[in-house]
Parts: structure tokens; C-alpha cells; sequence
């Protein structure tokens, strides 16, 4: 693990793989941390520098002030390359770090090789969904949170996964146990004031979109939006729920690099 000071705080970050190979950034989910692509990290790292961070508000990095912005999480990322003096990357994030990657792929494209979005739509739920959480974590602290943890498991993972593998999905949802209210709830208002549906056409580089078939969060209907969307988009489905990452594990992993290593 690694800190970069930012102007209001450190940014915690992890680097597996070559120093020499193309750079690939990875970007958790809200109410995960970057633990939640240890699957994938040693596939990856044989072929690519795996530079994984905690988003602001989660894990070790940085508690600030709410509300977040999807473009103040962008630029972080930005910050974070620009601070370790990376010019060009491939993105992979998976639903909050889905939307931004699309904020990076609309405004710093420039900036990328390769966007993947996973388990993620250019607008997620709607201020009816999200306002109570934000209210709920925020008058019920650490206890809140810990509630979320429980209700998550049938969100996050189909019931086949949570019943075979609950170790593993104990492991991911612990994360949101962990997440400070603060922080979470300045994420989820980032989450839902986050709206790309006019503006997804914007992007220009290879995009890869990933759907869950079983994911209630983030359907495979709004994966088909965005793969309409964005010229030339790819687009790949599997059977599972909302962290398709960790459910389908080396499937996901090995598609995903595939994708990264054709461009």
C-alpha cells in the first residue's frame, strides 16, 4: 500500500506488476474498497501494471466533506496519474467506479488506452433511492452501515453465490461495514446526481461493457444503453448479480484482459 497527498488528503493506492507494462487502474464500487479486485489481480498482473486505489470517502483514503461529484472522483484519478507520472492508462471500474470511468472516458479521453464499465449504467436509481440512504447512514452512524452490510449480500450476489461461496461474500460486503457514514453517504449522493445518458456518445476510446444477468442495481438493459451509445462498444453478459467481478471470478478476468490486451 501507498498514499498520494492530494491538496485535502492522501489517496490510497496499491501497484502490482511490471514496471514496464501499459498501466491499468482500477476502480471499486461504493461501499468497497480496493480488496475487492484481489480475483483478478494475479491474471492481470502478469501482463499489465495493476495500479488499484481506494475512491475518496472509502478504505484508507482521504474523508472529506460531502457532497462528492462524480467529476471530483474523476479527478482524483487524474491526480493520481498525474502524481506517479502515468500518461496513458486502461480503466476498469465497476458501478460507482463505472460512472467514473465514464466522466474520464466524456472529459479526459485523452487520458486512456481502454475504458471497461462494469455493473454499471449512465444513470444509476434516482433521488428516491438514494436520499433515504444518505438520511439513514448519516442519523445512524456505524450501526446504519453495518445493517447495509446484511442487505447487500442480496444485491451484490446472486443467492447460488451467496450460499457456495460465503466466505467470499461475507469478505466484499464487510467492506461496507467498514466505510465510514460520512463517507459513504457523500459517495452516494455522487452516485445520484451522477447523469451521462446525453452525454456516453462522447466517448471515443475502445469501450468494453460488462452486465450482470441477475443484476437488479444495474440491469443488462442499461449496459445495452451505453453499448448503443458509444461507437464501436463491446459488450459481454454473465450470470451473476451486481459484482459480477468477484461472482464469475476467472471468466471475468480472463474476458477482461483479453479486451485489455487488444488494445
Amino acid at each position: 500500500m501507498a498514499h498520494l497527498q492530494l491538496a485535502d488528503g492522501v489517496l490510497n493506492y496499491q501497484i502490482d506488476g511490471p514496471a514496464d507494462a501499459p498501466v491499468l487502474v482500477l476502480s471499486n464500487s461504493l461501499g468497497t474498497d480496493l480488496g475487492m479486485w484481489d480475483t483478478q489481480i494475479p491474471l492481470w498482473s502478469e501482463h499489465l501494471r495493476v495500479l488499484r486505489y481506494d475512491t475518496r470517502g472509502h478504505g484508507a483514503s482521504l474523508v472529506t466533506a460531502g457532497p462528492y461529484s462524480i467529476e471530483q472522483l474523476g479527478r482524483d484519478v487524474l491526480a493520481l496519474l498525474d502524481g506517479l507520472d502515468i500518461q496513458k492508462a486502461h480503466f476498469v471500474g465497476l458501478s460507482m467506479g463505472g460512472l467514473i470511468g465514464q466522466w474520464l472516458g466524456i472529459n479526459a479521453g485523452e487520458r486512456l488506452h481502454s475504458l471497461t464499465l462494469c455493473n454499471t449504467a449512465a444513470k444509476i436509481g434516482s433521488d428516491e433511492v438514494w436520499n433515504p440512504r444518505i438520511d439513514t447512514v448519516l442519523k445512524g452512524g456505524q450501526q446504519a452501515m453495518v445493517a447495509l452490510r446484511d442487505a447487500s449480500i442480496a444485491r451484490w450476489f446472486t443467492p447460488g453465490f451467496a450460499q457456495t461461496q460465503p466466505e467470499q461474500a461475507q469478505r466484499i460486503c464487510q467492506m461496507l461495514a467498514q466505510t465510514t457514514p460520512e463517507g459513504y453517504a457523500a459517495n452516494c449522493a455522487a452516485v445520484r446526481d451522477a447523469d451521462y445518458r446525453e452525454h456516453v456518445q462522447r466517448i471515443q476510446v475502445p469501450t468494453l461493457i460488462v452486465a450482470g444477468t441477475e443484476d437488479v442495481v444495474t440491469t443488462p438493459e442499461h449496459g445495452r444503453f451505453m453499448q448503443a451509445a458509444i461507437q464501436g462498444a463491446d459488450y459481454v453478459d454473465f450470470p451473476a448479480a451486481h459484482l459480477s467481478n468477484v461472482e464469475i471470478g476467472e471468466r471475468f478476468s480472463r474476458r477482461v484482459l483479453d479486451f485489455l490486451l487488444a488494445h
